[in-house]
Formats: C-alpha cells, sequence, structure tokens
C-alpha cells in the first residue's frame, strides 16, 4: 500500500480502461474511451481507498462496502446506455456489460490483483472482439430469422408472406410496426420467420429487397 505502488495500481487502471473503451469507440458505440478510463479509474481508486480505511488503527472499516457500492453505482450508468428501438431491438447490452466487468477490473487492480485484472483486461478483449465475430457468424446462419420490412400499403404485406411461404419458410409471428417508413405509403412490418434450413441470411434479405413491393428490409 505504498504510494507509489497505488499510483502504478491506478495507472494500470486508468490505461487499461481507455484501451476497453478504444474498441468501444472503433464500433461507434455511445460510451467510449474517456468513460471506460474513469470507470475503471474510479473503481481502483475506491478500492484502494476501502483498503486503506480497513488498515487504519481503531477504525473498524467493512472492506466490502464500497467495492459493493462500485457495482451497484456502475448498473445505473449502464442502464443509461441500452435503448429499446421501435423496432423492437435493444442496443448497448455489450456496452453495459463492458462498463460493468471494466469496473470490477478496476476494483481487483486497486487491489493489487494484478494478475487478475490483466487477465480480466485479456478476457474482455477476447469477448468483444473475437466472440462478437463469431456470435455474427453463428446468427447469420442460424434457422431462425427475424426481419424489419416497409411494404406496399396495397396488397404488399399479403404479397410479402405468400412469397415468405413459396420459398419454404414458417411465419411464426408477424407485428405491424408504428415506426415511421422511409414513405408515407408504406407499411412497416417485423416477421418471424423459421428457415428451412441453414441459410446465407443477406442471401435472404436480398431476395426479399428485390421484391417490386418491398421498399425497405432489414435483420433485427
Amino acid at each position: 500500500m505504498s504510494e507509489g505502488a497505488v499510483v502504478i495500481r491506478l495507472a494500470i487502471a486508468t490505461l487499461f480502461g481507455s484501451l476497453i473503451g478504444w474498441e468501444r469507440v472503433v464500433k461507434h458505440h455511445s460510451a467510449g474511451i474517456k468513460t471506460f478510463s474513469l470507470v475503471s479509474l474510479g473503481s481502483a481508486a475506491a478500492t484502494v481507498l476501502n483498503i486503506y480505511l480497513a488498515m487504519m488503527p481503531n477504525l473498524n472499516a467493512d472492506v466490502s462496502r464500497i467495492p459493493a457500492g462500485v457495482v451497484s453505482g456502475i448498473g445505473f450508468l449502464g442502464a443509461g446506455t441500452i435503448l429499446v428501438t421501435g423496432r423492437n431491438q435493444i442496443k448497448g447490452l455489450s456496452t453495459a456489460a463492458s462498463l460493468w466487468v471494466t469496473s470490477c477490473m478496476g476494483m481487483v487492480i486497486g487491489g493489487g490483483y494484478l494478475i487478475i485484472g490483466v487477465s480480466c483486461f485479456l478476457l474482455v478483449l477476447l469477448a468483444n472482439i473475437v466472440l462478437l465475430r463469431f456470435s455474427t457468424v453463428v446468427e447469420n446462419n442460424s434457422k431462425y430469422m427475424c426481419i424489419y420490412a416497409e411494404v406496399s400499403k396495397n396488397k404488399g404485406v399479403t404479397s410479402l408472406t405468400k412469397e415468405i411461404t413459396e420459398l419454404g419458410f414458417a411465419i411464426n409471428s408477424m407485428t405491424k410496426c408504428r415506426e415511421k417508413t422511409l414513405q408515407n405509403t408504406d407499411v412497416a412490418v417485423i416477421i418471424d420467420i423459421d428457415l428451412d434450413r441453414r441459410r446465407s441470411h443477406q442471401e435472404i434479405l436480398n431476395t426479399i429487397g428485390d421484391l417490386s413491393y418491398v421498399y425497405y428490409v432489414e435483420e433485427v
């Protein structure tokens, strides 16, 4: 708990938090380098303070009180990054989870458990970079698909339903979306589809997008 060692811990926590935030900035997410570095630094500083108070003579400090408060506080901060769009899409979960685990990493580093702190940092990068790409590949080739489409009001929904059925797919549900469309004459729908076999989702989107009565389509 020498001052030099504490400063080094705080510097490492700030650096690691900045690098995790840099990965988020590259992908254009809401919380970036400054947010992640401050979360990691604050968590490390709070942990160091907790240890310092616990080591003071004649002071009966609870060594778990401040870390518990940090975890709860980061929960509120992470909740602010989660958004639910008009297309029933939930965005920001990965950023919120990254903020939470970064705060835990900062507490570990602040407590002097540097090996675990470094391991946590590397595993966060593994999850956000490598596993994310793997997850994208799996999702793009799954037998389940949910699409958002804007079609003509004049029998566009009926024609799209018929086309999907003729392609051999099963429609689990179809919901009319109130989100404003690109053209006022369009109708927006969200359709859950079960595919007959594993197919490229991009090819299916291209096939549906080429239909004359479909003006916009994307996977959600």
